[in-house]
C-alpha cells in the first residue's frame, strides 16, 4: 500500500492489524504476512496462506452497508452473475469490536485489467436482475454526508461548502428524468472494481449497490475521462457495447456533479489515518469550489 498511516487516525495501520488478527482468529485462519491491499473506503487485505480477503469497514457513519453487501453478494450467487462470493459457512457480517467485517474468497491475481467492454457486459447482467426488496433507494449524496459527518478532519467552512453543494446537487437529481429503465445498479462500476480471474471478469464492491438509474453505472467512467484524464477510448468501448452513450443524455452533467463529490469525500473518515491522500482532497475541494470542470485529479492511492 502507497504512503503512510498516521499514528493519530482512528484507522492506523496497528489498530487494521488487530481487527485482522482477531477476526482470523475467529474464523481459524492465519493472519501473519497478509497483504494490505487497498485502503480509502475500506481496508481490505489477502492473506498470505488461505484464499481468502479480509474486508475492514473504514467509516464508522458507513457500516450499515455492511449487511447491504452482503445481502447483494448472495443475491448475485444465486442469480449466477460473476462476481465475488463470500466466505462459506460464516455468518456475515462479522462485528470485531467497533468494527465490521465481511470475509470473501479470494479470486487468484488477475493477469491483467478488465476491459470497459467486460464492465458492460456485467452491468447489463446485474441491470437485468429485478432489485431486492428493501435493498435501498440511489441517493448517492447520502454517502456523501456521512463521510462529512464522519470525517477525521475537516474545516467548518470546507463542511459547510460540502453540504451546501450537496444540497444543489441533490435538487438536480430530484429534476432529472431518466431515459433508461430502472433497476438494480452497482453504483461503483470501473474496471477497477472487476477482477479477471481464471474463470473470467467478475465484480466486487457492492457498498454502493441500489435500485436506482442505470445511467449512474455509466457514469464512472465518463468522469474518469473528464477527471483523471483516462482514455477517450475506455468510455467509448463501454458506451458502444452497453448500448447508451451517458455524455449525450442532458442530465449527464449533474450525474458528474454527484459522482465529483462522492471521489471528493471517499477519504474524510480515515484523513488522519492516511495523510498522504491531504494534498489531492484539498486540490479537489478547491476545484469544486471554484468551479474548475477542466482540471486534472491525481487517484488517491
Amino acid at each position: 500500500m502507497g504512503g503512510t498511516i498516521s499514528l493519530d487516525g482512528r484507522f492506523t495501520r496497528d489498530k487494521l492489524d488487530r481487527v485482522l488478527h482477531q477476526t482470523c482468529a475467529l474464523l481459524g485462519l492465519r493472519a501473519e504476512g497478509a497483504e494490505l491491499l487497498r485502503f480509502t473506503n475500506n481496508a481490505v487485505y489477502s492473506l498470505a496462506t488461505d484464499p481468502v480477503v479480509v474486508r475492514i469497514v473504514g467509516s464508522r457513519k458507513l457500516r450499515h452497508r455492511a449487511h447491504r453487501v452482503v445481502r447483494i453478494a448472495r443475491y448475485f450467487a444465486r442469480a449466477g452473475v460473476p462476481a465475488i462470493r463470500l466466505l462459506d459457512g460464516v455468518h456475515q457480517p462479522i462485528e470485531i469490536g467497533e468494527h465490521v467485517v465481511t470475509v470473501w474468497q479470494r479470486v487468484p491475481k488477475p493477469g491483467r485489467r478488465a476491459t470497459p467492454a467486460e464492465l458492460a457486459s456485467l452491468l447489463r447482467q446485474v441491470h437485468a436482475l429485478p432489485p431486492l426488496a428493501d435493498i435501498g433507494e440511489w441517493a448517492p449524496l447520502d454517502d456523501v454526508r456521512a463521510r462529512v459527518a464522519d470525517a477525521e478532519e475537516l474545516s467548518a467552512d470546507d463542511r459547510r461548502f460540502l453540504l451546501r453543494r450537496c444540497a444543489e446537487v441533490e435538487a438536480a437529481l430530484d429534476e432529472l428524468d431518466f431515459p433508461l429503465a430502472r433497476g438494480l445498479v452497482h453504483g461503483d462500476a470501473h474496471p477497477g472494481n472487476v477482477i479477471v480471474g481464471p474463470d473470467g471478469p467478475v465484480l466486487c464492491d457492492f457498498d454502493s449497490s441500489c435500485a436506482g438509474p442505470p445511467e449512474w453505472d455509466l457514469t464512472p467512467l465518463a468522469v474518469g475521462r473528464e477527471r483523471f484524464g483516462d482514455p477517450r477510448t475506455w468510455y467509448d468501448s463501454l458506451a458502444r457495447a452497453y448500448g447508451f452513450d451517458v455524455t449525450t443524455w442532458s442530465g449527464f452533467a449533474v450525474l458528474r456533479a454527484a459522482r465529483e463529490l462522492k471521489l471528493t469525500t471517499s477519504v474524510l473518515p480515515i484523513l488522519r489515518s492516511h495523510p498522504s491522500v491531504r494534498h489531492e482532497l484539498h486540490r479537489r475541494l478547491a476545484d469544486l469550489r471554484a468551479g474548475r470542470t477542466g482540471s486534472r485529479w491525481v487517484r488517491y492511492r
